[in-house]
């Protein structure tokens, strides 16, 4: 259940997939934008590209909304630019992403309950 602080910063309802992936990327971690590109695009084999200006437009909303926060840990400190900004997900992310996680497996199953999803080894 949703508390109402969640609710304020806009963790429930449908996530916009680039905000999805974006949480799952900092699921694992704190990135950096070009980091988040990179790992996005390789998740998606290429599917989702993500220009550098939604990519921040985005970013700042999702920071609004209480979802990410800038990080002042550098993982790559050694070799890194400072002018980086790194992200990483708060709870509000992880909540919005499992809400997400749990509605995209219902959508699933009532997909696979109309048999839209091909068994691989029946489709021809």
């Amino acid at each position: 259940m949703a508390d109402s602080h969640s609710e304020q910063h806009g963790s429930v309802g449908p996530l916009k997939p680039i905000v999805f992936h974006i949480l799952m990327v900092l699921i694992d971690g704190e990135r950096h934008g070009y980091s988040i590109v990179k790992e996005v695009e390789a998740r998606t084999t290429g599917e989702l590209r993500i220009e550098p200006a939604n990519l921040y437009r985005t970013l700042r909303t999702m920071l609004a909304q209480g979802q990410i926060e800038e990080s002042d840990t550098r993982s790559e400190l050694a070799r890194d630019d400072e002018r980086r900004r790194y992200f990483c997900i708060t709870e509000v992310g992880m909540e919005a992403a499992r809400s997400e996680a749990a509605r995209l497996e219902r959508t699933l199953a009532v997909a696979r309950s109309r048999n839209l999803l091909a068994e691989p080894h029946t489709s021809r």
